[in-house]
């Protein structure tokens, strides 16, 4: 067979699925695998994979997807990641640990730039400059600045993963995947279990990627519209230099239990009053039969994926947890299918077993309601064909999921080609055949190779564990000889004056970028029409959107008086959840699921453009095809003419449901809440943001669920009283992205749907004023703070610009990166410019400080002052604001974000100036900036979220820093 630029062809085929031709390659010399998609699509994407198994949890393959985007042989900087990032329009860039694998995928629309970020992570991956200073600083170190000072771990994946062990979610995963897999790879923690990360040695770190990183064990990947000849060239010219090697690294198959087993763990709490969480979990079979696996995914959205799904139904009907999901997995080598309870008693474990093996017995016995079937069928069909991945580019979600044949030598083709099994599936559903019956009785029922994990509550596990770390360092420099201890204090010293040195100019010309002059100078417009349909403004953006329909249905959320703000996420999961007429909600659900590709409820607030008020919509999302949009209208005309809100059963799981979702979810994002919480006392959106989904909402669901107990009849009232007042045509605004034919065939079923809604006059409600910021310590149950402080810069006379944008970005991949993440030692840090309402704010993600990060915030303006700004940097500054500005849209985004823009009174015209003013950017605006920081610093805020005893050394460091809320 031919030989091209290094590469034998091994297969071609047609993939539909995609819009694509595959082709597969192998490097004759290294025996690296590729595989090749060609098609139109201008989104780019570049991805390599390594066969990673985890020797122990000490991280060492997270460890080491941090350290080989340090600095290489061809680009000798410090961090070739963040200087990218600085300077490249991108639309994806990143690296990701699996518990098999580590990927290092990357995306853009702009060729140039797109081969710019291929050869960075080419040599990046086989040529990383891995010091003992980058496993200090990315993995772990003894941080000890003097022989008498106290010695401390410090080190990025350290404190993210102290982040994720104080989520009971992550605890629970962890403890399940471990149950599951105890005699295999699986069964530690590929990303690093805090406790022994510091076991890690430089030794075992510089061994892994000299095993693994090699071309004989890479998966490579490409998609998009470059030349595809062109791909092989790159390649090849990067990996001629290797030899081939013979590396063993497969996931040994776990052996199947005779009996269930059963597993507890505790996690930390706030307190006593907290819950348990649950998991039940079957290990089913080795992936590689493309129609099982493809059956066992839809038959887990048959079971739990919606709440009207059978399995989900009975576990919160049983009234034994507040939440319930499922989940399927066919990334590991053997998959999984997990049944997880949020909110439970942990005496109840046996009762929640029980309903979950009765109602699969009953339903393997009895037969799965047959517009069940046909619901998710539909719903899973339409999410395959529709192939919306949002702002993920589409290319890298087909990499991943070949991913999971692939790293196991399995054909990566196959999970892709999904029509043929597809098809099968469906033949059998629709000949009457027990299909999904039959997975039950084989995969779940008739399997023993389950286990059941339950991590409970504990209120004096996080001091316990705190105390044990310290115990741990105390041992530590107790064991240290007088020259070790001189070794840790001259290690701490080199580290930080490395960290600090900057790169010279002439390692940083290495990394390859993009100049002005391959920017756009102009925005490019989305096609938008205003009309008005049935007294309703009606916004339609024709769009290629392969005959799909998309209608937004915008209700006013201004036109509600303030006490009724908390009821507005309620009322969207009211609407679609409760039932509709002579519909309960198993019956709207499935109706859902068999006529559209779904329907969803999302509260948008952000301030009008020039102005101190809000826009603020609840928005109804929907899809359909166009024979099926009759359907569709009739369903939202079901809704929200119609819906079942004096259902009190439901309402009150949809109550614990929304207060156990949004606990989970403040370990994981409590740089979001305590910025929304800051930002909530200086502008009427983030003010109306707080209340419908942030520290207050929390609050009003706690003291809701036993309102409804109380007084269900005033509840019911506001709920009522929320839908009459938001369900009004006059002051609704609707968003139809589709084709031009399919708008022609759509707009008269439109109209006579508006044509039914009331009609009489919504005035807008007056909001209170923002009372102004307060600075406040929200205490939860974790091992790492989340650091906000901000204000509002135009109540310092200073107006946002794009200029300003491109400062912002200066900061972020600068003087934070440099300052929070890299010395010291948070996950992430960065600032946010909200440009319409002139709010800013810094924040940290996973900080192990509080105080030593608002200094750091605090001497932002005085760097900004004194920094020479080279053109160099400038030019790649604005770059990545463009990129950003430019960022990648499918259609239907595109559609929804002219809407919001219309909304906001944000123009074409106005897009362009701040279009204009990024390309303007001098080195003046970044010193006049500095001065507003220096402003800003006297009068700014402080929301940090934390453990008790975080936020209490820090008010001891400063008298009355934050007032404190608890919060978890």
């Amino acid at each position: 067979m031919a030989i091209v630029h290094g590469f034998e062809l091994v297969g071609e085929q047609a993939l539909p699925e995609a819009n694509s031709t595959a082709r597969r390659y192998r490097h004759v010399k290294t025996g690296a695998d590729l595989l090749s998609l060609v098609n139109d699509d201008e989104n780019k994407v570049f991805g390599i994979a390594f066969r990673t198994p985890p020797p122990d949890s000490t991280g060492l393959p997270h460890i080491l997807e941090h350290s080989v985007l340090c600095g290489s042989r061809k680009y000798p900087v410090k961090d070739p990641f963040i200087q990218l990032a600085k300077g490249s329009l991108n639309t994806f860039l990143n690296a990701m640990t699996y518990p098999d694998k580590t990927v290092y995928p990357t995306a853009s629309q702009n060729l140039q730039d797109f081969y710019n970020l291929v050869d960075v992570y080419l040599d990046a991956v086989f040529h990383p400059r891995i010091g003992p200073e980058v496993l200090m600083q990315e993995g772990w170190h003894y941080e000890l600045d003097g022989p008498d000072t106290l010695m401390t771990y410090k080190g990025v994946v350290f404190n993210e993963m102290k982040g994720v062990y104080s989520s009971p979610d992550a605890l629970l995963g962890k403890l399940s995947q471990e149950s599951l897999f105890p005699d295999n790879e699986y069964g530690v923690d590929s990303g690093g279990d805090p406790r022994h990360i510091p076991d890690l040695t430089y030794a075992a770190f510089k061994a892994f990627h000299e095993k693994y990183y090699h071309p004989s064990n890479a998966r490579i990947y490409f998609y998009g519209n470059d030349d595809p000849e062109q791909r092989l060239r790159l390649l090849d010219a990067c990996l001629r230099e290797f030899e081939p090697a013979r590396i063993d690294a497969p996931v040994a198959l776990q052996a199947r239990f005779p009996a269930p087993r059963r597993l507890a763990r505790t996690f930390p709490a706030g307190d006593a009053s907290a819950k348990a969480q649950m998991a039940l979990a079957w290990m089913l079979e080795e992936v590689g039969d493309v129609e099982r696996d493809l059956g066992l995914a839809m038959l887990n959205h048959v079971l739990s994926g919606t709440p009207a799904s059978p399995l989900r139904k009975a576990l919160t009907d049983s009234g034994l947890c507040e939440d319930a999901s499922g989940a399927f997995d066919d990334g590991l080598r053997q998959s999984v299918m997990t049944v997880g309870l949020r909110g439970v008693d942990a005496a109840s474990r046996d009762k929640i077993e029980a309903v979950i093996l009765d109602t699969l017995a009953r339903l393997a016995k009895d037969g799965i309601d047959r517009q069940a079937v046909e619901a998710s069928l539909n719903t899973f069909e339409f999410s395959l064909r529709e192939r919306n991945t949002g702002s993920f580019p589409r290319g890298l979600a087909l990499m991943l999921h070949a991913l999971n044949y692939w790293l196991h030598g399995r054909d990566p083709l196959a999970p892709l080609a999904f029509e043929a099994p597809l098809a099968r599936i469906k033949a059998r559903v629709a000949a009457q055949e027990r299909y999904f019956e039959d997975l039950i009785q084989r995969h779940l029922l008739g399997n023993t190779h389950r286990t059941s994990a339950v991590v409970t509550p504990d209120a004096a596990q996080g001091q316990q564990e705190a105390a044990e770390e310290q115990d741990r360092l105390a041992a530590a420099r107790a064991g240290m000889s007088e020259a070790e201890v001189a070794s840790a204090v001259e290690s701490t010293r080199a580290l930080k004056l490395a960290q600090e040195r900057a790169d010279t100019p002439e390692a940083l010309a290495t990394i390859p970028s993009l100049t002005l002059g391959d920017l756009p100078r102009y925005n490019k417009p989305i096609p938008r029409v205003v009309a008005e349909v049935a007294g309703t403004r009606v916004l339609f953006h024709a769009q290629p959107t392969n005959a799909i329909v998309y209608l937004d249905l915008g209700l006013d959320l201004h036109t509600l008086p303030p006490d009724l703000l908390p009821y507005v996420e309620l009322i969207g999961r009211g609407l679609l959840e409760t039932g509709a007429g002579d519909e309960d909600f198993v019956q709207l659900s499935q109706r859902i699921g068999r006529f559209t590709g779904g329907i969803s409820a999302r509260p948008w607030t952000s301030s009008v453009t020039g102005s101190k008020t809000a826009a603020a919509r609840l928005f109804l999302r929907t899809k359909a095809m166009p024979d099926r949009t009759d359907e569709l209208m009739s369903i939202l005309h079901d809704v929200l003419l119609h819906p079942r809100l004096d259902n009190r059963e439901r309402m009150q799981q949809l109550v614990l449901e929304e207060k156990s979702q949004l606990e989970a979810a403040l370990p994981f994002a409590g740089s979001h809440f305590a910025a929304l919480r800051l930002r909530s006392g200086l502008g009427e959106a983030a003010w109306a943001s707080e209340q419908m989904g942030g520290i207050a909402y929390l609050a009003f669901l706690r003291g809701l669920a036993d309102t409804i107990s109380q007084d269900w009849s005033g509840v019911q009232a506001a709920l009522e009283r929320v839908r009459s007042i938001l369900v009004r045509r006059g002051a609704m605004v609707c968003n139809v992205t589709t084709d031009a034919a399919g708008w022609a065939r759509f707009e008269p079923k439109l109209a006579e749907f508006l044509r039914q809604l009331p009609d009489a006059a919504a005035a807008t409600a007056v909001w209170p004023a923002p009372a102004g910021p307060r600075s406040e310590g929200l205490t939860i149950p974790a091992k790492v703070n989340y650091v906000v402080k901000g204000g509002d810069l135009r109540r310092l006379g200073s107006e946002p610009s794009g200029a300003v944008a491109v400062v912002q970005h200066y900061l972020n991949t600068t003087w934070l990166w440099n300052k929070v993440r890299v010395q010291g030692g948070a996950y992430g840090g960065s600032c946010a410019l909200d440009r319409h309402s002139g709010i800013f704010n810094f924040s940290s993600y996973r900080d192990p400080n509080l105080v030593q990060t608002l200094d750091v915030y605090d001497r932002t303006g005085a760097f900004l002052r004194e920094a020479e700004i080279s053109e160099a940097e400038l030019v790649k500054s604005i770059i990545g604001v463009i990129g950003r500005v430019d960022h990648y849209k499918l259609p239907d985004a595109k559609g929804f974000v002219s809407t919001l823009h219309y909304l906001i009174e944000e123009t074409d015209d106005s897009l362009q100036r701040f279009r204009d003013e990024i390309l303007a950017a001098r080195p003046e605006h970044f010193r006049a900036f500095g001065k507003t920081l220096d402003a800003l610093a006297e009068t700014a805020e402080v929301v940090a979220m934390g453990s008790p005893e975080a936020i209490a050394a820090a008010n001891a460091k400063r008298q009355g820093l934050l007032a404190v809320t608890k919060v978890l």
